[in-house]
């Protein structure tokens, strides 16, 4: 316990799947937990629950697509806690297409949640943590980062972006004498309701995650505090000496 006590950590997508996972178990372990989305039933919930369990919540609708969103949400966040130590931009979403078949207005759209929600996560991070002196950056990619995938083009895009924007942002924060952290955190599958969602639109759910399972060396998909662990590590003081880097959970799929 207490791994990230009294740390401000944001969570962007942070109402369900992988981002409820991290704030509860940033939570547990002492941070002070704001949790941001577009989904406020489920949003305002989790933090009423994680307050509940004796954790500090609160809750803040966000869509990180928006500048004006994100500097409300720093604002707010500082006006309530005075500093910000973590942000996750978690938040994501994806879209089943091949090159051919995605259409510009669909790309747009992926790329304005997936990619500009998280370069204007980790600027408006890096100004605020700057006063603090110093911080930490999640931005959670993917191993659709890493590797490909015929049915994922904009997925994949938008992840490989993440993946090496984070790397330019570490330099810039480490070569600044900022004292904030960048690193990118590669889930493999993992059985969330966007997993789940995407496979009902392209097929049978039971079929498809049978699939997935039989992808993963270890012989299923992760669970989200898979990742919630990598993110509460990332978070801490325990990883102090790692910036700019992969943090790949993927149950051994890009060791294949």
């Amino acid at each position: 316990m207490g791994r990230v006590q009294d740390k401000v950590a944001l969570v962007t997508g942070g109402a369900v799947g992988l981002g409820e996972a991290m704030c509860r178990m940033l939570a547990r372990e002492g941070a002070k937990v704001v949790i941001t989305d577009i989904k406020d039933e489920e949003g305002k919930a989790l933090a009423d629950a994680i307050v509940k369990e004796g954790g500090e919540a609160i809750y803040l609708h966000q869509d990180v697509a928006r500048e004006d969103d994100w500097k409300k949400a720093i604002d707010e966040t500082l006006a309530r806690y005075s500093g910000l130590d973590v942000v996750v931009n978690n938040a994501g979403v994806a879209l089943g297409a091949t090159a051919e078949d995605t259409t510009l207005e669909d790309w747009k759209w992926l790329m304005s949640i997936n990619l500009d929600g998280v370069f204007l996560g980790t600027r408006y991070a890096i100004k605020a943590m700057k006063e603090r002196g110093g911080g930490s950056i999640i931005n959670l990619s993917s191993i659709e980062g890493i590797i490909g995938d015929s049915n994922l083009a904009a997925y994949n895009a938008s992840k490989g972006g993440v993946r090496i924007f984070t790397k330019s942002a570490a330099l810039h924060c480490a070569k600044s004498g900022y004292k904030i952290r960048v690193n990118s955190v590669h889930p493999g599958y993992i059985w969330t309701p966007m997993v789940e969602g995407y496979l009902r639109s392209v097929g049978d759910v039971d079929e498809g995650r049978r699939q997935l399972d039989a992808l993963h060396p270890v012989g299923h998909v992760g669970e989200p505090d898979d990742i919630a662990y990598g993110v509460l590590y990332l978070a801490s003081e325990e990883s102090k000496f790692m910036t700019g880097t992969e943090l790949v959970i993927d149950g051994g799929y890009t060791a294949q």
